[in-house]
């Protein structure tokens, strides 16, 4: 077990002497379930963008608009929340499956926010007896420097409402140390990641010689900045570390780690999770035909593999 996961199953103990970590090995996940009805009507809109191919699948308990754009990935847009929220479970249940397979590992990288609160639908049938939680392995694309048990930390937020309903492993969650400084914070978590691409638990990119992780499942702040990685700072140019720290985010806490954008880039799978209207002057921006050259972090979000968007309407609602 590395040091950072020897850490965070000592702060697992800390948070909840009641939780227990089942060691059950469970089947990966045989089939894909049917999101929606079977019967499923296409029915293209009456308007379209170059580069652009839209379409309208209909069914009786959904309707979900896909997008497809030029260097955009796909785009999902959904009636409600909860409608993304049960996508964004097939689909990282597809995902765990076919990696389990390939690899005999899944490396899934999060983010905190409204992010945590989509995963919902994994914790419940079919995914939560379904999905091998022992082969998942957690990771926080940023964090921030401060007690595992505050209010602030993504860690707290992710062991709430996702990591202490599933029976995976403590050693397969890395949380930092934030006992150290940022700076500190940052190096160790660095070191710890090129441990696990050594022990061939996280896969290397062959184009980049980053980290290549099987899925991060993103969220995007209202101001088009994703990890720490916010608009107009040095960070966001940062080539050449894995993992760096902030001292003076513009959004409070001030000391935070994040992933590099050659990190998330380096990504087989990247899901960016958008939902409510003070988000969709971004994604209207990110998605539409804007012609501005100052870009957004969330802007510079482009992976080696795929690049699927979940929308509610609301968050799409200027596309």
């Amino acid at each position: 077990m590395t040091e950072c996961a020897l850490r965070l199953a000592s702060s697992s103990r800390a948070l909840s002497a009641n939780l227990r970590i089942s060691h059950t090995r469970f089947s990966p996940l045989r089939q894909s379930l049917p999101l929606t009805s079977r019967s499923i009507v296409t029915k293209p809109l009456s308007w379209s963008h170059q580069h652009r191919r839209i379409s309208v699948l209909s069914t009786k308990a959904s309707m979900a608009e896909t997008v497809t754009g030029k260097n955009k990935g796909e785009v999902k847009v959904f009636d409600s929340e909860e409608e993304l929220a049960v996508s964004l479970a097939k689909y990282t249940a597809d995902l765990s499956e076919k990696f389990c397979k390939e690899r005999d590992a899944f490396t899934v990288v999060v983010s905190g926010g409204s992010l945590i609160k989509s995963l919902r639908k994994l914790v419940e049938p079919p995914y939560i007896d379904s999905i091998d939680w022992s082969k998942w392995h957690v990771f926080w694309v940023d964090e921030r420097v401060v007690p595992k048990d505050h209010t602030d930390s993504n860690y707290l937020l992710a062991y709430d409402v996702f990591l202490s309903k599933i029976p995976i492993p403590a050693g397969h969650v890395y949380a930092i140390n934030e006992a150290l400084s940022a700076e500190g914070a940052a190096d160790d978590y660095e070191t710890c990641l090129k441990h696990l691409v050594d022990s061939d638990i996280v896969d290397i990119s062959k184009e980049s010689g980053f980290p290549k992780f099987d899925v991060m499942l993103l969220g995007m702040g209202p101001d088009g900045h994703v990890a720490s990685l916010f608009p107009g700072h040095p960070l966001v140019h940062e080539k050449e570390k894995w993992v760096t720290f902030i001292k003076d985010s513009p959004k409070p806490p001030s000391d935070r780690i994040t992933f590099t954008f050659p990190v998330i880039n380096s990504s087989a799978n990247i899901a960016l999770v958008v939902a409510g209207a003070g988000k969709a002057d971004v994604v209207h921006k990110t998605l539409g035909d804007s012609d501005s050259s100052d870009l957004l972090p969330v802007q510079m979000v482009s992976p080696e593999g795929e690049l699927v968007w979940f929308l509610d309407k609301a968050a799409a609602s200027k596309l």
